[in-house]
């Protein structure tokens, strides 16, 4: 027996179908070890950077699981994924299961093919490749800790930095400077319609839109041109029609796969990499973590045959594509089905949708040139004394689709026009003008951050996601609409990385960095000297800040906000809710203002002495879940208790049916809102979802609020009223045999 080991489970099933009785495939589930969260153990930098691993917790069983298959295998392979990082788990496969004849494979694309023709090349792991991305994770670890560091003592407890996702949100923050800075103009905007004479009866009229190609910026100047507009008579004045191809573009990478599935389909980046994911495991898709662009022999040629097949010879072009990465990582291939002949793919809608968006751009890729006629017309007014512009449309017809017919969406709209001929008569119908303004520049979207990351030479194909998941969590960027806007909190960190430590956040930095790792990886340099060449300026220049006063001031408030208490002047600063006014004098004076000028109420004493400590007054307080209760020597002392009137608003008035007399009340926990029972700590008793007040007819426990498809479920994962749809399955199998 051969022992097969890959990191996910549904990967371990796919191929253990392919492979039969001969192995034994497992998974390791990712990462079995990882740094351990205190820095102080994680690396011994005095000794060369040499990192602490730990077994990350609950792989404990995994470990010992492989271990024991390893002793009864005749050969052990590792098979995880084919980038640094998955070499990196190779190698802690290795290390942590005491493995030292384990050889690696690595495969693209999870088909019977690939991996039986990638296991007759076995290989020693590429220390090189587990090094590059073992220095990123050490980087990450010493930067982010350094950096964080500074800005909870000068900045606030809580806040964090990094190597990578602080320059991004850096760009994010340089974008709202374009906003704010932006001086909007003003402009008129003409437009009208216009209607085509028939010279017969029979003949077809049809509306012409047609709009000044000169946008004026003086009202006098637009109310000239519709006077004129408006009082004569209007000829088609030029014609020119040109014949213009569109090429396809080039297969996906994961830069340009989570753009697009953005644009068209709405996915977050991490949506669309645990989707695609998914995919690949499932053996649809090849690697979806890729800078390159090319595909192989066997798949152009699959990709040839099946153009032929359904859209004609005459569509099949061979093309090739340069990679435009200049460090181009492991994976050799774009993004692309397995088999080009399988057009739909995936079980679930979202797999489904992501499926065909790399089939069709896939195919696309392999195609002919589409060929579009556009058509300009261009009118004017006939018989006046004084001139006015043009107005103009230009209108656009597919003559032969090649390309887009493997990728319909791509194509946009038609815009047909009528039949004209030079000096042909326009009978005006309306005419008029817009006033507008100038826009400032747009703000980015996930996918433009991701291209513009991309441009910059910030991160890497593996990165994107978490990168713009992390500036998320953490509060720095809220997403509305669509748009990355900057919070005050995200603006005050990039300022003060910015102000203090902008070398470390600037683009020269990253990107140089990102070639540092691609040297590792290539041999031209050593994990050590990268390491120490770095961390000895950057370690003196944060701790040289430890003598920056505490940024507690941001900046002053406008002269006419006054202390709502003492009428001093106030000054701007931050709180974990965002940035307020307050009082020059604090803590002499407590007086606040919110950002649009309103009083800020303090915290209010309730009348009550702390039951926790000596000379505590209980202060009622306002958090980001609603009002509290809290001592008034916090943080020395930490007693809490909810408001009344919060707490009224939570219970569900459902009586708890595991004690006496508790009440399910609402309560918010690490993942989210949850409902147990008023008593707690001494009733544990807690469910998931809001009960109903029903009692379920199978095992008697709480029904609870369920989804879109189930309306009412129990409580009790163990009963099968906890997911109504998986019996009405059974029944289905059942009729079926």
């Amino acid at each position: 027996m051969k022992l097969l080991i890959v990191e996910s489970p549904s990967k371990a099933k796919t191929i253990g179908k392919y492979l039969g009785k001969e192995y034994e495939v497992r998974a390791s589930v990712g990462h079995i070890r990882d740094l351990p969260k205190s820095n102080k153990k994680a690396v011994d930098i005095d000794g060369g950077f040499i990192p602490h691993y730990e077994i990350s917790p609950g792989k404990e069983k995994i470990v010992s699981d492989i271990k024991m298959l390893a002793k009864k295998a005749s050969q052990v392979l590792l098979a995880t994924d084919p980038d640094r990082e998955g070499e990196a788990i190779a190698w802690h496969i290795q290390e942590a299961c005491h493995l030292p004849k384990a050889r690696r494979v690595s495969f693209h694309e999870i088909t019977e093919e690939a991996i039986r023709e990638a296991l007759k090349y076995p290989r020693d792991i590429d220390i090189n490749l587990k090094e590059a991305q073992e220095a990123r994770r050490v980087l990450d670890r010493l930067v982010g800790y350094d950096l964080s560091g500074i800005i909870w003592k000068k900045v606030r407890y809580g806040l964090s930095a990094g190597r990578v996702q602080s320059p991004a949100l850096r760009i994010v923050m340089e974008r709202e400077r374009e906003i704010r800075a932006f001086i909007p103009e003003t402009y008129y905007v003409l437009a009208g319609e216009w209607k085509t004479e028939g010279k017969a009866k029979e003949s077809k009229t049809y509306t012409l839109a047609l709009e000044c190609e000169v946008q004026p910026k003086e009202k006098k100047e637009a109310e000239r041109i519709l006077k004129l507009g408006r009082a004569h008579a209007w000829a088609v004045k030029d014609l020119t029609s040109s014949d213009v191809t569109r090429s396809p573009r080039a297969p996906f990478t994961t830069s340009t796969l989570q753009q697009t599935a953005s644009s068209r389909l709405g996915f977050a980046p991490s949506r669309t990499m645990s989707i695609a994911q998914k995919l690949y495991e499932k053996g649809l898709i090849t690697y979806m973590r890729t800078d390159s662009t090319t595909l192989s022999n066997t798949a152009l040629a699959e990709i040839a045959s099946m153009v032929e097949k359904h859209y004609g010879k005459d569509n099949v072009q061979a093309r090739t594509y340069k990679t435009k990465s200049k460090n181009a990582q492991e994976a050799h291939e774009a993004i692309r089905p397995t088999h080009a002949r399988t057009q739909f793919g995936g079980t679930t809608p979202d797999e489904k949708r992501l499926y065909s968006l790399i089939w069709e751009r896939t195919v696309a890729s392999q195609m002919k040139d589409a060929k579009i006629r556009r058509t300009k017309v261009s009118a004017n007014i006939t018989g006046a004394k004084e001139t006015i512009p043009d107005f103009a449309v230009t209108g656009s017809v597919i003559t032969s689709p090649g390309w887009l017919l493997a990728d319909p969406d791509a194509k946009g709209d038609d815009v047909q026009l009528p039949t004209l001929a030079l000096g042909s008569a326009l009978s005006l119908k309306t005419l008029q003008s817009i006033e507008k303004q100038t826009q400032p520049p747009s703000r980015y979207t996930e996918a433009g951050l991701i291209k513009e990351l991309e441009k910059r030479g910030i991160g890497r194909p593996s990165t994107y996601a978490s990168i713009i998941s992390t500036i998320e969590a953490r509060g720095y960027v809220e997403k509305i609409n669509k748009a990355l806007h900057v919070t005050d909190t995200g603006e005050v960190v990039t300022t003060f990385l910015e102000q203090n430590l902008g070398q470390y956040i600037s683009d020269t930095f990253t990107a140089d960095m990102e070639d540092k790792l691609d040297h590792i990886a290539s041999g031209k340099t050593t994990y050590l000297k990268t390491l120490k060449d770095f961390y000895g300026p950057f370690l003196k220049d944060v701790k040289s800040k430890d003598k920056l006063e505490k940024a507690t001031n941001l900046g002053e408030a406008p002269d006419e906000l006054r202390c709502p208490l003492c009428e001093s002047h106030m000054v701007v600063k931050l709180a974990r809710n965002g940035k307020f006014y307050s009082c020059s004098r604090y803590p002499d004076c407590k007086g606040a203002r919110k950002m649009d000028g309103t009083e800020l109420e303090g915290p209010k004493s309730i009348g009550r002495h702390c039951p926790k400590c000596t000379d505590g007054e209980l202060m009622e307080r306002e958090g980001r879940y609603g009002k509290f209760i809290a001592c008034s020597n916090y943080p020395k002392c930490k007693y809490i208790e909810e408001d009344a009137t919060e707490k009224k608003k939570k219970m569900t008035g459902v009586k708890c049916n595991k004690c006496a007399d508790g009440e399910m009340e609402e309560r918010r926990g690490r993942f989210g809102i949850f409902y147990s029972c008023s008593n707690y700590p001494t009733c544990k008793h807690a469910i998931k979802a809001k009960p109903t007040g029903a009692f379920c007819k199978l095992c008697g426990e709480m029904m609870m609020e369920g989804t879109k498809t189930i309306p009412e479920r129990c409580s009790n994962k163990l009963c099968p009223n906890h997911n109504p749809h998986k019996i009405e399955e059974k029944k289905k199998v059942t009729k079926k045999k």
